[in-house]
């Protein structure tokens, strides 16, 4: 059985590389695993609450009545565990990859190590307390089992990244029971495009995922709210108000993550980052419980019950603070569902004021509520058709939908025009990464300069005489001649026909006749940069050199500008399926 089993596999592979039936199969396969581990992972963060908080069973984190001084130094706890657990993996010190890096730069290869540290990362933060989701582990085991399913079929690259896709957005649909929002995470956040080949595994496996945890009979994250009456044109320019509201809002804390997160790092070199926001955590967890966790139990609370504007906008201050601080000082997780917590407080709070200035209820306050988590979600996570599937799956209610579509689509415009990334690609921004989607632009990084120049060219001494030049190459036999300088260094290209041009001087150095002496590729530059440099220096041909200036080889214009159309358009057919 074992000596066929290699076979066995083969033929496998060959079944889902080229039936979409098998591969739709694949993927229900990967979307049941992304929701049974999106379960595990939800059951471990939460019995580490209940543990270290003593809930009881009925009662979330955020939702706990307020908590004793002593309980509170659980947070500073659960820095320094964090810490040990970093020490335990202190051999991983490169940048850990996640599912949207994952396909937007590496054809969807996503490390078990890496995915591991991360859940570890983020179901310690959250389970000690800190104020971050546990979306990011969800998603990146969701990821993480596509990711293995596609090396295990020796998948295409464009499938590969459709199963990463897949399994993330399963995730996303167990945890909120909500399929149709998983499946445009999945098209919008981590696939970065709507691709009509991906359109039924990706459906499919968020299908299997929520139908795993609801068969394993958990309660996913229901957004409970009753919405308000129909909304007419007047409260969609309202809404779209709001809508910028929350843009500015969700800039405003990535930016400010960011800051805490780069200065905390220049101050305390030192892994004790975590401790320090443990110890910062406890005087916003003493002024409200609600400032802790992701914020399932808060939101429940804050939407359904008679809360004062003056409430609301505390703990909008101090969640808004939970998070950067959870976040800039080290602790691992998302803004995910914070960012939703934090945007039933923005709709709160702006129905509530334009109430007051016009002297009665302008806005419904359940309306309100949900277009505003929906457009600061989509400022901070992005994904506006997310959010809109997540609202409209959570209440049912077209008519709502509609105007957190407008306030969404206003939220998501401002971002991208002011700030140009999502919370995902602005931190891998800081690391010096350009991308800003999780559109495959990996291609691009591999076409580099070392990979495509020819090597062994032509090449003189600039001291030889032109009459050498011709001499060595005849005319017709190159084009272009690398010239060499004293030390055998680059120093220019020489053309053999301005050396067998009518009136040349024989007897002159070749050195007198070279052009783009200054101008130069290293190995690792790619393609994109490569063509930014033809169009700077204006020439046909460039030489690519190491660090010493010792000529490795060289690349021509032409050459890269067809490559680079051959490998768009390969990327186009991937796009819509064609093989």
């Amino acid at each position: 059985m074992l000596k066929r089993f290699p076979a066995f596999l083969r033929w496998l592979r060959r079944q889902v590389r080229s039936s979409e039936l098998s591969f739709l199969l694949l993927a229900i396969g990967v979307g049941a695993a992304g929701g049974l581990f999106t379960v595990l992972v939800g059951a471990a963060a939460r019995t580490l609450q209940y543990v270290l908080f003593g809930l009881p069973p009925e009662l979330r984190l955020s939702g706990a009545p307020p908590l004793a001084p002593l309980t509170l130094l659980v947070l500073p706890l659960g820095g320094l565990v964090l810490i040990a657990f970093n020490w335990a993996v202190r051999a991983r010190r490169r940048a850990l990859v996640d599912a949207v890096e994952a396909n937007a730069l590496h054809g969807g290869r996503m490390s078990v190590a890496d995915s591991a540290v991360i859940v570890g990362q983020t179901v310690l933060s959250n389970g000690f307390g800190a104020s971050v989701g546990l979306e990011a582990a969800y998603a990146q085991l969701g990821g993480l089992f596509g990711s293995l399913g596609a090396r295990l079929m020796s998948l295409r690259r464009p499938d590969a990244r459709t199963l990463v896709g897949a399994g993330a957005g399963s995730a996303i649909a167990a945890a909120f029971g909500a399929p149709l929002a998983g499946a445009f995470y999945a098209f919008e956040i981590v696939i970065g495009a709507y691709t009509p080949s991906a359109i039924a595994p990706v459906v499919a496996a968020s299908l299997a995922g929520a139908q795993v945890a609801q068969r394993l009979g958990v309660v996913p994250y229901v957004v409970s709210a009753v919405p308000g009456p129909a909304i007419h044109t007047a409260g969609y320019l309202a809404y779209g108000g709001l809508g910028a509201a929350c843009a500015l809002l969700g800039i405003l804390v990535m930016r400010a993550v960011a800051v805490v997160e780069t200065q905390t790092r220049r101050v305390m070199p030192g892994p004790w980052r975590p401790v320090l926001g443990g110890l910062l955590l406890v005087p916003l967890a003493y002024v409200s419980p609600q400032a802790l966790s992701a914020g399932h139990s808060a939101l429940h609370i804050d939407m359904t019950e008679a809360v004062p504007l003056g409430f609301i906008a505390m703990i909008l201050l101090v969640k808004c603070a939970g998070s950067i601080v959870s976040l800039g000082f080290g602790f691992r997780g998302g803004l995910f569902f914070a960012s939703l917590f934090l945007g039933t407080l923005v709709g709160h709070l702006y129905a509530g004021v334009l109430g007051a200035i016009a002297g009665h209820s302008v806005l419904n306050m359940g309306n309100a509520s949900l277009v505003g988590m929906a457009a600061l979600a989509v400022a901070v996570v992005g994904g506006p058709f997310t959010m809109t599937m997540l609202v409209l799956e959570a209440t049912g209610n077209f008519s709502l939908t509609g105007a957190v579509l407008a306030a969404s689509l206003v939220s998501s415009t401002l971002v991208r025009e002011l700030f140009g990334y999502s919370f995902s690609t602005w931190r891998l921004h800081l690391r010096g990464e350009t991308i800003t989607s999780a559109r495959d632009v990996g291609w691009i990084k591999t076409l580099t300069a070392g990979r495509m120049m020819r090597r062994g060219p032509a090449t003189i001494e600039g001291t030889a005489t032109i009459a050498e030049l011709r001499r060595r190459y005849p005319l017709g036999s190159t084009s272009r001649v690398l010239v060499l300088g004293p030390t055998g260094r680059y120093a220019g290209i020489a053309t053999p026909a301005v050396a067998f041009a009518e009136g040349a001087d024989e007897t002159a150095p070749v050195s007198s006749i070279c052009h783009a002496a200054d101008a130069t590729l290293l190995p690792d530059q790619d393609i994109t940069q490569i063509m930014a440099r033809f169009d700077e220096i204006g020439t046909d041909e460039l030489a690519v050199v190491d660090a010493d200036g010792e000529v490795l080889g060289l690349v021509t214009e032409t050459y890269v500008r067809r490559r680079y159309a051959e490998e768009l358009d390969k990327a186009q057919r991937d796009l819509f399926g064609e093989r």
